[in-house]
């Protein structure tokens, strides 16, 4: 029930979400019936039914390559999504300051072509009737020859106050006939009088602009675009390039002097799967063996499917160096994946799986626990068994997938806690998601007598964009300060 209410809610978000989206990148920006808003519509529906394809036909057991096909574009869509409405709510703060921006300008440009100021005074100069303009007055009137003045027919009042009050007067009084006598009197029709007609009152500057309207739509809307495009493309650059190598040195108070400087080449989350195969796999493998270490140690979330589907693209690991070999412990991706095949597998390519155990090296104990989420299959992590037997006089390294475990090592007199599972927060801002839920995001840090590294992992899940958290793999080299 629960697991469905959260489904629906997720379900109406994305709704809304690429209601938003069509609405600024194409709704605002076209006409209704051009081939460019039908385009924009079916993309609306089409893409996010990739993405839910994307994110469910693993689950569901669909064919490999309907996975393949389904992946690419459902889950780079997603990213898009992040990326293009993050731009767009940008955009409704520079929106309208925009609008006001070309508003102001266009004022000026009509008051410059009229030669006349932008707003009309309210009263007449001193001196002048009411309703008198500076150019025209009664006395100008006064001036004209009889002959030269206006008759009634040629005068009709205006509100915008273009004809003086004289004006109005002459149009309103009586025109006699020539051959009776004048009429006299306040009580006098007049024989011929022209109505005042209203004259058609022009808009308000501040009256919305449709030409303007769609002219800034377009501006943000191209802007939006193009940035959240080129954060999606120059992300996933990055992952398809390969993790780069970070280094760091962790002192460890009861390391020998015997093992000081020896070098651990830590990788996590590498996720081979409908995206990143078997390529992704001989990059990462290359790279470790660049760094020369003297033991390896994948900390979980190998893949992202079955050892069926996905062994041959696993099978570069077989290439890996290292002097005291290769250690694996399982993520909690293994267990969406068939967690006791893929640890049978990576046996047979020569690693060593670490479940709830240990095994000495030169000059400190290397343990190793299963990931939380094999608690649902009875496989969950047993820190007794790892270690409960241990000599406490001698350095130990934990590797386990997820940092939340880091109160465990501290009770049980861990040195150095080995992580992975966060990803770094993969796409910004992401992060601070990923600081809710764990206590260490990405990087060293101490807690008590207990280090904790997490490592931001070397693939990418879901997406194949890393945004403010670049892939890596780290050589942790362990310095004794006996030395």
């Amino acid at each position: 029930m629960v697991f469905a209410l959260v489904g629906l809610v997720v379900l109406a978000l994305l709704g809304a979400v690429h209601r938003y989206l069509w609405r600024r990148f194409v709704g605002d920006t076209t006409a209704p019936g051009s081939p460019l808003r039908r385009a924009g519509t079916v993309a609306a529906f089409v893409l996010p039914l990739l993405s839910v394809g994307a994110m469910t036909s693993g689950r569901v057991g669909a064919p490999f390559w309907l996975q393949q096909v389904l992946a690419w574009p459902g889950f780079l869509w997603l990213a898009c999504l992040l990326y293009l409405t993050l731009a767009l709510l940008v955009g409704e703060v520079v929106r309208p300051v925009l609008l006001r921006v070309l508003a102001r300008r266009d004022r000026k440009a009509v008051t410059a072509e009229s030669g006349t100021p932008s707003e009309a005074p309210s009263e007449a100069p001193s001196g002048a009737p009411s309703g008198t303009s500076p150019r025209t007055s009664s006395a100008a009137l006064a001036e004209l020859p009889e002959e030269a003045r206006p008759r009634t027919e040629e005068l009709v009042p205006s509100r915008s106050g273009g004809t003086s009050e004289a004006a109005v007067r002459t149009a309103t009084e009586p025109v006699a006939d020539p051959e009776t006598e004048p009429a006299t009197g306040p009580e006098a029709e007049p024989a011929a009088v022209v109505a005042p007609q209203p004259a058609a009152e022009a808009p308000p500057a501040s009256a919305p602009n449709p030409s303007r309207r769609l002219f800034v739509s377009r501006v943000v809307g191209g802007a939006a675009a193009a940035a959240g495009l080129a954060t999606v493309g120059y992300g996933t650059y990055g992952v398809l390039r390969g993790p780069s190598v970070r280094r760091i040195t962790v002192p460890l108070a009861k390391l020998p002097r015997a093992a000081h400087g020896f070098r651990i080449a830590v990788v996590s989350d590498i996720h081979i799967g409908p995206i990143l195969g078997r390529a992704h796999t001989r990059r990462i493998v290359d790279t470790i063996n660049r760094t020369s270490p003297d033991l390896v140690a994948v900390v979980g979330d190998l893949v992202d499917g079955s050892v069926a589907d996905l062994g041959s693209a696993a099978e570069p690991l077989a290439a890996l160096r290292a002097r005291h070999g290769s250690f694996f412990v399982t993520g909690n991706h293994e267990y969406f994946s068939g967690a006791e095949q893929w640890v049978d597998h990576v046996r047979e390519l020569g690693l060593r799986p670490l479940e709830n155990a240990r095994a000495e090296i030169e000059g400190f104990d290397l343990a190793g626990v299963n990931d939380v989420a094999g608690e649902t299959e009875g496989q969950g992590p047993d820190f007794v068994k790892a270690l409960g037997d241990r000599d406490r006089g001698r350095a130990s390294v934990l590797l386990a997938h997820q940092p939340v475990v880091i109160h465990d090592a501290v009770e049980h007199g861990v040195d150095l806690q080995l992580s992975g599972h966060t990803h770094g927060g993969q796409l910004w801002p992401g992060n601070l998601l990923a600081e809710l839920a764990n206590p260490t995001v990405a990087g060293l840090e101490r807690y008590g007598d207990t280090q904790l590294f997490v490592s931001r992992g070397a693939g990418a899940w879901g997406p194949p964009v890393r945004v403010g958290a670049p892939s890596d793999i780290t050589v942790v080299e362990l310095a004794s300060r006996q030395a």
